[in-house]
C-alpha cells in the first residue's frame, strides 16, 4: 500500500517541479516584455511525466530479500524542458512576448499548481491516516 502511495506522490512531486519551473519562465518572459530581440520561452515535462508513467504498469511483489526485481522501476529523473519560441514577431523590434497570452499561461499554471499541491496533501494525509491508525 505504501510503495503506491509514495510513488503517487513521487509523480506529483515532479509535476510541482515542472509547474514550479513553467511560473518562473512565464514570469521571465512577462519581466522582459519591453527587452528589444527577446524570444517567449517556453517549458514541457508532460510527455516526460506521462512516459514515467505509463513505463511503470506492471511490477512483481517480492516476498524475500534476495528475489529479484520483477518489472520496470518508474525513471522520475528527468527535468523540465525549456525551449525558445523563435519564430513569431510581435514588434519592430524583435520581441515576441504578448502579455495578454502570457498571462493566461500564468493563470492556468496557478490554477493546475494549486490543484496538484492539494492532491500531494491529499495523499500525504492519508500515509498520515495509516501511520496514525497504525499506532492503535
Amino acid at each position: 500500500m505504501f510503495n503506491g502511495l509514495f510513488t503517487n506522490i513521487g509523480y506529483l512531486q515532479k509535476a510541482l517541479d515542472g509547474t514550479w519551473r513553467r511560473d518562473e519562465i512565464i514570469s521571465h518572459n512577462i519581466s522582459n516584455i519591453d527587452t528589444p530581440d527577446y524570444k517567449t520561452r517556453g517549458v514541457s515535462f508532460e510527455k516526460e511525466l506521462k512516459a514515467a508513467i505509463e513505463g511503470v504498469n506492471f511490477k512483481g511483489r517480492k516476498t524475500r530479500d534476495r528475489h529479484m526485481d520483477i518489472g520496470p522501476t518508474s525513471n522520475l529523473d528527468f527535468v523540465p524542458n525549456i525551449y525558445t519560441v523563435p519564430n513569431t514577431i510581435m514588434r519592430e523590434d524583435g520581441n515576441n512576448v504578448d502579455i495578454d497570452t502570457e498571462m493566461v499561461k500564468q493563470a492556468k499554471n496557478t490554477i493546475t499548481y494549486f490543484y496538484l499541491a492539494e492532491k500531494t496533501n491529499a495523499g500525504l494525509r492519508r500515509i498520515k491516516n495509516v501511520v496514525n491508525e497504525g499506532r492503535r
